[in-house]
């Protein structure tokens, strides 16, 4: 199989690769194209596979089963002969990511990449390029997939629906974790592959997991109420346990910013920089170290890496608190990415929660997968993955509360999405004054025009002059 890459620079491409050489995986991709429009950050990670090619085999000596790598800035050349493709590209880079939280952040509003404000801002970025990768695939490409990291993934992935069909799906790793992190807590066995007895609903980024079952008992009741067994995995220690108990479910990390979006605020405006210019910076730094590193570039990366991940929601745990071990030891998204493709590729059936259209099964025809919501929504669900494609399992009528959410900022992301793709400004605007995080027509005149002036491209969306 060959395996595209688009934003083949991107800091976590060593993770695909490296489980691409070892493990369940090896062996399923012969050909890796590496694509990316920025040849310094191609030149930084290609030093790094190969870094890492040396350590994992003998010299001289080939296990036959890593993938041969080639990097490309051609699309073109990237997408020909192409079987399935992975994207991850963040137009604007680390700088963007910065101006996304920073304007938000300073009308005193939750600056934050994919929730929020800074959210659409990243959207309205992303779904122009994601949506030009698209039409070339279909084109040159027209019988391999899209797995879409490109965040915010669910958000994307429903812009890109309508061009690639069903051959599209976005995948996150944040829902699955929840869900095994949880069932080790609970005691409760949840083999590779499959989500037998887990209930969870929810769109990318905002879910909950709401049953988890062994022997036909629901272990998630007692998991909320025991306080030191959810003191022990992420998403346990970052709710009070009185408040799980009375919500009964647990709720995916990012919603953190809505249960208590006070304290998010309060925690990001206290630390010295913001987690954009935290990687702003760390990034800047490390990829002219890469580049030049030979075969020290994966120990480079890799170091850098732990020290990302531990970074990652720091705003939510006390000064001096360690993110779990596992969290740090990596090895989350590329896992569900490779168990679609396997399983896509004609490797076996496999269950996996994926940002997919809300229309599952049923005997007349699709129903949604998640009750009250269109069946032509992109949602988060568990789904059945197999070479026949992808399809969504039901599950039950989340809590008027839980669905009034998801209802509301699927509304937002449905109009970010006409924005782009009808070229309305007017779209865009209700979007940000919409969201449940602004929930203001004045600051949200007042975002948009922010962005505007920091992406001078937005002006480019809008048909008619901006109007």
């Amino acid at each position: 199989m060959r395996l595209m890459i688009a934003g083949g620079g991107g800091f976590r491409v060593p993770l695909v690769y490296r489980a691409l050489c070892s493990g369940p995986f090896a062996g399923l991709v012969r050909e890796l194209v590496l694509y990316d429009v920025d040849p310094g950050r191609l030149a930084a990670i290609d030093a790094v596979l190969a870094s890492l090619a040396a350590r994992q085999a003998p010299a001289g000596v080939s296990t036959g089963t890593s993938p041969t790598v080639r990097a490309t800035t051609s699309l073109p050349e990237a997408l020909d002969g192409t079987d399935m493709v992975f994207a991850a590209i963040r137009p604007g880079g680390t700088a963007g990511r910065t101006a996304d939280e920073r304007i938000a952040l300073d009308l005193g509003l939750l600056g934050q990449e994919t929730t929020g404000a800074g959210g659409i801002s990243y959207a309205l970025r992303s779904i122009p390029r994601m949506l030009g990768l698209a039409a070339e695939m279909r084109d040159r490409c027209p019988e391999a997939w899209l797995l879409n990291f490109t965040n915010p993934a669910g958000m994307v992935t429903e812009a890109l629906v309508p061009v690639l069909g069903r051959k599209v799906v976005g995948i996150c790793d944040s829902a699955s974790g929840l869900a095994h992190r949880a069932a080790r807590a609970a005691g409760v066995a949840l083999p590779e592959g499959r989500l037998d007895g887990v209930g969870y609903y929810g769109l990318n980024h905002l879910g909950w997991l709401y049953r988890l079952e062994s022997g036909g008992r629901d272990a998630l009741p007692g998991l909320l109420a025991d306080a030191a067994a959810l003191s022990g995995f992420e998403e346990g220690r970052l709710f009070r346990q009185p408040f799980l108990a009375e919500l009964g479910c647990l709720p995916n990390e990012y919603l953190y910013y809505y249960y208590e979006t006070g304290r998010a605020l309060a925690g990001i405006r206290s630390a010295a920089q913001t987690r954009g210019e935290s990687i702003d910076r760390q990034q800047s730094e490390l990829y002219p170290r890469l580049a030049d590193a030979g075969a020290e570039a994966y120990p480079l990366w890799e170091a850098a890496r732990r020290s990302r991940e531990e970074g990652y929601l720091a705003e939510a745990r006390p000064a001096g608190e360690r993110r779990d071990e596992t969290a740090l030891a990596g090895g989350g998204y590329e896992r569900v990415a490779l168990a679609a493709m396997r399983a896509l590729s004609g490797g076996g059936a496999t269950d996996l929660i994926l940002n997919a259209p809300n229309a599952g099964p049923g005997p007349g025809g699709p129903v949604a997968a998640i009750p009250g919501l269109p069946v032509d929504a992109v949602v988060e669900v568990p789904c059945l993955v197999t070479h026949d494609g992808v399809v969504p399992l039901p599950q039950q009528l989340p809590a008027p509360a839980q669905l009034a959410l998801m209802q509301r900022v699927k509304d937002v992301e449905r109009h970010v999405v006409e924005a782009v793709a009808e070229g309305r400004r007017e779209a865009a605007l209700a979007a940000f004054a919409r969201h449940p995080l602004v929930d203001s027509d004045a600051l949200g005149g007042k975002l948009l025009a922010g962005y505007e002036a920091a992406f001078p491209e937005l002006q480019q969306l809008w048909r008619g002059g901006g109007s």
